[in-house]
């Protein structure tokens, strides 16, 4: 959710009772205290910081989420064992996002409360192994004790109800919230995730970090360069620096980075945080009630 979940859209959905998340990774260290500071103004609810350990700063950003006495945070894309306990320490619950049972051992070693099982349907960084939510979920399941999260192509109540028959205890829900008034991403992103459709998005680079992004100019780019037998090396010149901002903040459709999920095909509308909670919760009852055939 880089790019897209700040304060605005942290503060919306916990007002509207789920957890919201900052997404800090497109974040330096001043302006994630910036928005966590407004998020506690906006809100009286619970809501936690997303923070990628692949990204620099990251003590300047754990050092301003114990001052601000933030309860939950999530790592992602690195080793779970190095900050965990020096955030339990400070009372805040740690979640780490997995793609595999292997990893998701890992992090409850390490100490995490829970896990998020993160399917590669998933937008933005993603694992390598390719499996999908609807297979990670049950098999992290039965590797660990911890609660498990579902991640991954979930924007709906059924699916969330269909996560939690594999055995999750809750739901992680990113790409349907791009498309929400209150996401920070640029107005042509969130017409381009309601107007996107199936095979529209595509998991590559895998040569780097691999990442889930929606077809474009930039993506038919990287194809050619891999045609050509490009190195590591050569598509990282190719990406550059900011080119997810490019894409996803500043709205360049052509030549910007534009990470979003398979699940963008389901979402067809741009509405306020609160209207899709509440779309959410009354499909997840409808299906949780409805008689079997």
């Amino acid at each position: 959710m880089i790019w897209a979940s700040g304060w605005k859209l942290a503060s919306a959905v916990s007002n509207a009772g789920c957890l919201g998340m900052i997404g800090a990774g497109s974040m330096y260290p001043e302006i994630l205290e910036e928005h966590i500071k407004k998020c506690q103004a906006a809100t009286n609810k619970p809501f936690g910081v997303n923070l990628p350990l692949l990204y620099p700063d990251i003590d300047k950003h754990i050092e301003i989420i114990i001052r601000n006495k933030v309860k939950v945070v999530v790592t992602s894309a690195g080793n779970p064992a190095t900050y965990t306990s020096v955030l339990k320490k400070e009372g805040i619950t740690v979640i780490h996002v997995v793609s595999s049972s292997k990893f998701a051992q890992k992090a409850e070693k390490a100490g995490c409360d829970a896990v998020i099982a993160e399917g590669f349907e998933a937008g933005g960084h993603n694992g390598r192994e390719e499996t999908t939510t609807m297979v990670l979920v049950p098999l992290v399941c039965e590797s660990v004790k911890i609660p498990v999260i579902a991640a991954g192509g979930i924007a709906t109540g059924r699916q969330m109800l269909a996560s939690m028959i594999l055995g999750a205890e809750a739901v992680q829900i990113g790409s349907r919230f791009v498309a929400s008034e209150e996401a920070s991403s640029h107005v042509n992103f969130k017409n381009a995730v309601i107007h996107a459709a199936e095979g529209d998005t595509v998991l590559t680079l895998k040569e780097l970090t691999p990442v889930r992004m929606m077809k474009n100019n930039f993506y038919n780019k990287i194809i050619d360069a891999k045609r050509n037998h490009a190195s590591a090396e050569d598509l990282e010149i190719l990406l550059g620096r900011g080119r997810a901002k490019k894409g996803m903040f500043e709205g360049d459709m052509d030549a910007g980075e534009l990470e979003i999920g398979q699940v963008s095909a389901l979402i067809n509308d741009i509405k306020p945080a609160a209207e899709i909670v509440k779309e959410i919760w009354l499909q997840f009852n409808e299906a949780l009630n409805k008689p079997l055939k």
